[in-house]
């Protein structure tokens, strides 16, 4: 190669590792709290990883079908050069606490669902990252995407080195645990890649341990389907095995993050936009019930929890009561019972006020059943009734 040749090509890469310090520092001003860049080659290994999931049918069916358009950013974008992975880290902590107790029974929403809903925050950031690289790269070509997008967030911060791939299946950084959202911007510039963080997990199976259902099969693997936080965004009836392990969790699980020892003791309120309400974060069970679906968009729609819409809230607002097994609320749930269109509503009541107990939950069920016709629901008066009996 000529000298001149080679002069040309270092002096570019000095431009661009130039133009990379100034993106680092910007970031900063726009409230990026770590920024990191990879190489947008074929994610070989996460590929056979994917596929494999996919043949044991562990994958949930919420992420990008083509495993193609999840591991190689060539399908997504023309020639990329390089990918600018972005981390925000949010609350782990409640500055206002309001209490659960018996008549006023709480549910909660996981961490990730406090506060504006992250793919707007996260979409911010990454339109002002843009902007600032077009402002001095007009012709460059970008591609931002959060986690609806086809590429995996995660495989990008680890390869990016944001933080690295932990048992849990979650991206640990060094600074904030895994308490951070991530997004991802294909570019066509050439940016140095940073190096990989180091896999701090070792011989720990604090997550494993702790997670309710079993679903992280092993460190780093996850079936999908016995996911708590998958569980709760699905709009069918939940399976009984999973209904006690649930618990009072509205929307997502944070078991396999909390018992995580990086995670331990720390709490970061950087970002006003998602420091929790909480009225909204730990609600009040039974007025879910009762709510519209105007009044459900009214209350919970500006944060994440609430893509899957009104219906797998009350669910697992139902199966929350159950768990507490709160009398005062067996009116309620016969309300649900006697006027709800839905069968899957209809049904985790009639199962609910098999689990609370009682003669007016009794009488209720077996009233219920002299009219329903929907055999999903009569299948689950059946075992209320048989969870009376029992007792």
């Amino acid at each position: 190669m000529p000298t001149i040749f080679l002069s040309e090509v270092n002096n570019k890469m000095q431009d661009y590792n130039k133009f990379k310090e100034e993106i680092i520092a910007f970031s900063k001003t726009i409230g990026i709290d770590k920024i990191g860049f990879a190489a947008a080659t074929p994610f070989t290994e996460l590929k056979n990883r994917l596929i494999r999931q996919q043949e044991l049918g562990f994958q949930s069916g919420f992420e990008e079908p083509d495993i193609e358009k999840r591991t190689n950013p060539a399908l997504l974008m023309e020639k990329p050069r390089s990918i600018i992975s972005i981390a925000l880290a949010y609350p782990a902590k409640m500055k206002i606490r309001v209490e659960s107790k018996r008549g006023e029974r709480r549910g909660i929403f996981c961490r990730a669902s406090w506060g504006l809903d992250y793919h707007d925050i996260i979409r911010d950031r990454l339109q002002k990252l843009e902007e600032f690289i077009l402002s001095k790269v007009p012709d460059a070509r970008l591609k931002s995407m959060v986690d609806t997008g086809e590429l995996s967030d995660r495989a990008v911060a680890v390869r990016a080195g944001i933080g690295w791939s932990g048992k849990n299946c979650a991206v640990i950084t060094p600074e904030y645990g895994s308490y951070v959202y991530i997004g991802e911007m294909i570019t066509s510039l050439p940016f140095t890649p940073d190096s990989q963080v180091e896999d701090m997990c070792g011989s720990c199976t604090k997550c494993l341990d702790a997670c309710p259902t079993g679903a992280l099969v092993q460190g780093g693997q996850i079936n999908a389907q016995r996911c708590i936080s998958f569980l709760t965004q699905t709009k069918g009836l939940i399976p009984e095995e999973f209904r006690e392990k649930i618990g009072n969790r509205l929307y997502g699980c944070d078991s396999c993050q909390t018992s995580c020892p990086y995670n331990k003791g720390i709490n970061f309120s950087f970002h006003k936009e998602m420091e929790p309400e909480p009225e909204i974060a730990k609600p009040l069970l039974k007025p879910i019930l009762k709510l519209s679906n105007r009044e459900f968009k009214l209350k919970f729609g500006h944060v994440s929890g609430s893509w899957r819409g009104k219906k797998p809230i009350q669910r697992n607002a139902i199966i929350a009561l159950a768990h507490f097994k709160d009398e005062t609320a067996v009116q309620d749930l016969i309300d649900v019972l006697e006027n709800e269109a839905s069968p899957v509503t209809k049904g985790t009541a009639a199962w609910a006020l098999g689990k609370i107990g009682g003669q007016t939950a009794y009488n209720a069920l077996k009233k219920a059943k002299k009219s329903e016709t929907a055999p999903e629901v009569i299948q689950e008066i059946n075992k209320g009734l048989a969870l009376i009996d029992q007792n």
